[in-house]
């Protein structure tokens, strides 16, 4: 309500305006697809590095991906990226499943990179098994950088999740900004029988109760011609 006391309304047809930095459906779907990209790619390096000793070789050095050390954060940065792509074109309802399905995505990755953090025994282990077949370690585990930046990224996704629901209320709906504008178009169009003209029925009426014109047959009495076994040329 403005200072004279009428009602204000916002451009947008009355939504609510929205908060945050994410008001915009696009910046939202941007930044949680690059989120989502993000995560992955810290999944992908070495996060638990440690030696093996066999019976060919005295030292076998052992590197565990982000991957194979916490398979579930390169399934929860898949389907952060899924979600943000699908927040592109949802709905009213949809889009709220989709960041639901983000924060719990990015909760997921954070809690699996937090867990390699506080134990990377069990991943270094899995890990000399696959690739030497043994599972004592010979030197100390030591744990990269990565899974760290995969809890940042995790909380990350959780935090734009919930900006892009406080800007959610002022998105619309895509399907129907697409109907407003058809209405519009099909409002502006001229009338045909504005200036007088009259209608496709009438004409047609009209064209078929003038008389005929001369030299020009009509094609019923051509083919009534016919069945009488008449030429309709004839009479031209």
């Amino acid at each position: 309500m403005d200072g004279t006391g009428h009602a204000t309304h916002d451009a947008d047809g009355g939504r609510s305006p929205g908060r945050g930095p994410l008001r915009s459906r696009s910046r939202a779907v941007w930044s949680v697809v690059a989120v989502g990209g993000l995560t992955l790619a810290t999944a992908s390096p070495t996060w638990v590095s440690t030696t093996v000793a066999t019976a060919l070789q005295p030292t076998v050095d052992i590197a565990v991906t982000g991957t194979t050390a916490a398979p579930a954060v390169g399934a929860a940065a898949l389907v952060i990226a899924a979600a943000g792509v699908a927040l592109a074109i949802a709905g009213r309802v949809a889009r709220w499943v989709a960041l639901v399905v983000v924060a719990l995505a990015g909760a997921l990755a954070a809690a699996s990179a937090a867990a390699v953090l506080l134990d990377p025994l069990p991943a270094a282990t899995t890990g000399a098994s696959a690739t030497a077949g043994v599972t004592d370690l010979t030197s100390p585990v030591s744990v990269a950088v990565w899974p760290w930046l995969t809890v940042v990224l995790g909380a990350a996704a959780v935090l734009v999740a919930a900006l892009a629901a406080a800007g959610a209320p002022a998105w619309g709906a895509t399907s129907g900004r697409h109907e407003r504008a058809d209405a519009a178009a099909g409002a502006g169009a001229p009338d045909p029988r504005a200036d007088g003209a009259p209608a496709g029925g009438a004409a047609a009426g009209n064209h078929q109760d003038a008389p005929d014109e001369p030299g020009r047959h009509d094609p019923h009495d051509a083919w009534d011609a016919l069945s009488r076994g008449t030429d309709p040329s004839a009479d031209r």
